[in-house]
């Protein structure tokens, strides 16, 4: 008996194991998609595994910052906040059809748990239920499944009718919270592009309302405040521009109102994926400044976004920004303290609570899983096919002649 217990043993901790675990032929310059692969699975895999089993409040930890405001309500939210932030990285790639066997092997098992997480989310009668108005940063946690369904129309063609008019519902819900006078103006927007896409139901004011107001904040040079001042942060990454990409591939559909705005919101996400790409130092690591940064390679979500949209401005190649994005997944995650006990820690190298802000919870690192947005593309697209080129710090810091960075005066 005890001999066909420890069989057992050994066969579950197979099943559970990542994605090409073994690190050790991981280098610094590793540009692999198997790589990539690897450190998604892992990253992923506790949350929508536990979700899946509905077992994710048993097994989540109840973490928050040091700094923490509100630790039982920032306790609370953290599973809608967890699940959004983890689908709007990985749902591109779940649409995919292609692959090593072992990827699409790897990618039916997501799928499969990707279902029925989103299915025990929407179930008033599981233990996972989730939900959406217990306060406002549920707004923003929404309107990142939001993000996740407008990235990949496989996750909406995948559920059940019941679950599919249980998510309009729970989106919908979120409209009792008024937004921060900030960058949450997109979260509302985006949540309208949601349901504009999905359901018909959507209210053009928020749209506009939001739309029209980051108009006002353009500072120039491809960058935007934050609110009625400017800080010197990530946000432009971690939200306003990707956020503005995605509610314009909507609305742009829907309406030509908008069109003279859009034709210049598409320069200025060239010129900040410009600008991103300078920001990668020579090992991968960039500069900790601002608030947020515990949400580590999601500094980059933008230039990940225009990867994943083929925007990418004729100054970057896609050799040199996957050599780029590759040096910021290997710094952000190898540090031995980034996970523990298989969850995310809060910081950017490791386990670092005093970089902590006070609305973290265990849910929020996981903003990171948008570096992951290029895994979306095809193993032949030419992202992964193309030959790896050093990054502009790395020419320049080695001596190499390189092009000159210029603001190009985008209005």
């Amino acid at each position: 008996m005890m001999r066909k217990i420890l069989v057992l043993l050994v066969l579950l901790c197979c099943v559970t194991v990542s994605f090409g675990q073994d690190k050790t032929n991981s280098t610094l310059n590793e540009t692999s998609r198997v790589f990539w692969l690897r450190e998604m699975d892992r990253m992923a895999r506790p949350v929508m595994r536990s979700l899946a089993y509905d077992s994710l409040r048993i097994n989540m930890p109840k973490i928050t910052s040091i700094a923490v405001d509100n630790k039982e309500h920032r306790v609370q939210v953290q599973y809608v906040e967890v699940l959004g932030r983890v689908l709007c990285g990985i749902s591109p790639w779940l649409a995919l059809n292609d692959g090593s066997e072992e990827e699409q092997a790897l990618r039916k098992q997501y799928r499969n748990w990707t279902i029925q997480a989103l299915s025990n989310a929407l179930d008033s009668n599981a233990n996972d239920f989730m939900r959406f108005d217990l306060g406002g940063q549920q707004l923003v946690d929404a309107s990142f499944i939001s993000v996740a369904f407008l990235r990949s129309s496989w996750l909406w063609n995948n559920l059940d009718t019941k679950t599919q008019k249980s998510l309009i519902k729970a989106i919908k819900t979120t409209r009792q919270f008024k937004p921060v006078f900030s960058n949450w103006l997109l979260f509302s927007a985006m949540n309208e592009a949601f349901l504009a896409q999905y359901s018909k139901d959507w209210d053009v004011m928020r749209v506009d309302y939001a739309l029209q107001q980051l108009e006002q904040w353009y500072v120039g040079d491809g960058m935007y405040k934050d609110g009625p001042y400017y800080a010197y942060d990530y946000y432009n990454s971690y939200v306003i521009h990707p956020f503005l990409s995605g509610v314009m591939d909507v609305i742009e559909q829907k309406t030509k109102s908008y069109d003279g705005m859009f034709a210049k919101i598409k320069l200025r996400n060239q010129r900040y994926a410009i600008i991103l790409e300078r920001l990668v130092n020579t090992d991968g690591t960039f500069p900790p400044s601002g608030r947020s940064v515990i949400y580590r390679g999601a500094a980059f979500h933008h230039l990940a976004d225009m990867v994943l949209k083929k925007r990418l401005p004729e100054e970057l190649t896609e050799g040199q920004v996957r050599a780029a994005l590759s040096a910021v997944l290997q710094k952000t995650f190898e540090s031995p303290t980034t996970y523990h006990q298989n969850w995310l820690t809060i910081g950017l190298y490791g386990d670092q609570p005093g970089l902590g802000d006070f609305y973290n919870n265990q849910g929020s690192p996981y903003l990171c899983s948008t570096i992951f947005l290029p895994l979306g593309l095809s193993e032949n697209d030419s992202f992964w096919t193309s030959k790896e080129e050093d990054w502009s710090s790395k020419r320049i810091w080695s001596g190499q002649d390189w092009n000159k960075d210029k603001s190009k005066g985008i209005q």
